[in-house]
């Protein structure tokens, strides 16, 4: 039982930091071909743009990560 844990764990942590990188870099693409000024830029769409990254890379954490494989 212990095991299972610690694997569920390790799982949820490399998910999350891939979740997290996922989104800032989604985040930092849409901010540089957004706009000049960072005053014209389109924040609730950085925002919207960066949550489905990072569903969409929890979703893809599902079918495996090599980091908790190896492991």
């Amino acid at each position: 039982m212990a095991q299972v844990k610690s694997s569920t764990t390790r799982w949820l942590k490399a998910a999350g930091v891939r979740m997290i990188r996922t989104m800032a870099q989604a985040a930092i693409a849409l901010l540089g071909t957004n706009a000049v000024l960072i005053t014209d830029v389109d924040w609730i769409a950085i925002l919207s743009a960066s949550a489905l990254a990072g569903v969409l890379s929890l979703l893809t954490s599902l079918a495996g990560l090599p980091e908790v494989e190896e492991e």
